[in-house]
């Protein structure tokens, strides 16, 4: 989609999808429609979920839950392994593999992972070449884990092509349409996903449309036709974590705290379940709770997102020198990620311009631009190049960043700042009031600083009048 920086970014955000049909029998199709809904924009692969993969000819309405890390044993990495020990030549087998080490390596943030997930689901395309939608599927899922949407887009077309009646395929394509920022196309793809099979992931998928698009409530009852859904409690967290994102988005940090903890109630260890009533802790002003949870969630998995909160939440404390230390693990991992070549995130980039080197920062932005042309990349660079003193090239990408509607209280913020060093204080103006109107508490340092500029331009307002 949660970061502490706005709407979700599709960076992080796994949960389990539902296993697909395999002979691509739809399942409930045109209760999307039938409840009112018209999807109308893709969410990323991360928000969204991890796809599952049915081994073939199963039926889905007596089939076990037999998901890559699922709660059966069936499900277990260890348990596919013994079963492809026994059947070395299936084909379904390595895609199940491969797509679980893919959802392994995302929760765990260890790329290792992701090579053992090529291979597996490398050795399913060799014993069979042709047809084999689970294995381009999983292809299409690894290659947005690693923030290559064009490889995603065409391995989802291979596999929509392949079975266009396969939900998990369709989920992948509108992934990579919507981080590619081909909105209309992803429309479509949700829209055929939820047809096909109107469950947790694609409902979240729906929900994810309209929040990007500003419509909220309309999100917020998809989320919950969500977690209605949801089978699992790995479904269930994933639903209760969104919809507690969604609170937070529009200042309600109440419902935001109550939904993350009934999450973690089920999931204890959650990263982003810890890193969302941390940030609803925060809002409500209950620091200690606060720093807490986003230590817990940063010892689970160092995730930049969990690092670049605790650290600004710190400094936002005056505890400056534990802020300062966890800004040089985040300085470790650029240094890691630059020498790997892998795109720079939202999160290294508004890093790096906040804290670091702001004409850096521009170059990460517009290298990461060009392959992921995404509305929370557009805003990343935008800021970039405002911290570096190029607001009159940040003014279209900041526009961008908002031009579906998205109510982002950190987009408004930015844009504003932009608007105001440029001297238009009336476009700056509105922007601050939209900011703290959606929510109030939506970053630690710049919140606070939202609400000192727009006290300054009205007071300049008044003596003006």
């Amino acid at each position: 989609m949660p970061q502490q920086t706005g709407p979700v970014d599709p960076a992080t955000h796994p949960a389990a999808d539902p296993a697909a049909d395999p002979n691509g029998r739809p399942r409930g199709r045109g209760m999307l429609r039938a409840a009112g809904v018209t999807v109308a924009l893709g969410a990323a692969l991360f928000l969204a979920g991890t796809i599952g993969l049915s081994p073939l000819n199963q039926d889905p309405g007596t089939a076990k839950d037999e998901r890559p890390g699922a709660s059966s044993p069936h499900g277990s990495i260890d348990a596919l392994r013994a079963d492809l020990r026994r059947l070395p030549e299936n084909p379904v087998g390595w895609a199940q593999l491969g797509m679980a080490y893919v959802q392994q390596g995302r929760t765990s943030a260890d790329p290792a992972l992701y090579a053992k997930a090529e291979s597996a689901l490398r050795r399913s395309l060799k014993v069979q070449p042709r047809d084999n939608y689970q294995a381009e599927t999983g292809m299409g899922a690894l290659a947005a884990a690693r923030h290559d949407f064009a490889s995603a887009l065409t391995w989802a077309r291979k596999a929509t092509a392949a079975n266009p009646s396969n939900a998990a395929a369709q989920g992948v394509l509108a992934d990579a349409y919507t981080q590619l920022g081909r909105y209309e196309e992803s429309y479509r793809a949700v829209q055929r996903m939820t047809d096909l099979r109107p469950d947790t992931s694609s409902l979240a998928r729906a929900s994810y449309t309209w929040e990007l698009r500003g419509d909220l409530p309309r999100a917020r009852a998809l989320m919950k036709r969500a977690l209605d859904d949801a089978a699992s409690p790995p479904d269930q967290a994933f639903a209760r974590l969104h919809l507690a994102t969604l609170a937070q988005e529009t200042g309600d940090a109440r419902t935001a705290l109550r939904e993350a903890s009934a999450g973690l109630r089920g999931a204890k260890n959650d990263a982003q379940l810890l890193e969302a009533r941390a940030r609803a802790h925060a809002a409500l002003g209950h620091d200690r709770q606060a720093v807490a949870d986003y230590t817990a969630a940063v010892a689970i998995v160092p995730l930049p997102q969990y690092v670049l909160g605790l650290g600004e939440l710190q400094q936002s404390l005056g505890r400056n020198a534990q802020a300062r230390t966890q800004y040089a693990v985040l300085r470790a991992q650029e240094q890691v990620r630059r020498a790997t070549g892998a795109p720079a995130d939202t999160d290294a980039i508004l890093f790096e311009a906040d804290h670091g080197d702001a004409a850096r920062a521009v170059t990460m932005g517009r290298d990461a631009i060009k392959a992921r042309p995404f509305i929370a990349v557009q805003d990343a660079y935008a800021w970039a190049l405002h911290r570096a003193g190029r607001d009159a090239e940040a003014l279209p990408y900041a526009d961008r960043a908002l031009s579906l509607g998205t109510r982002s209280a950190l987009y408004h913020y930015h844009r504003a700042m932009i608007h105001d060093e440029l001297g238009d204080t009336s476009a700056a103006r509105e922007d601050l009031k939209q900011a703290v109107a959606v929510d109030p508490h939506f970053h630690p340092l710049h919140a606070p600083r939202a609400r000192t500029t727009l006290d300054r331009i009205l007071g300049r307002s008044e003596g003006a009048s």
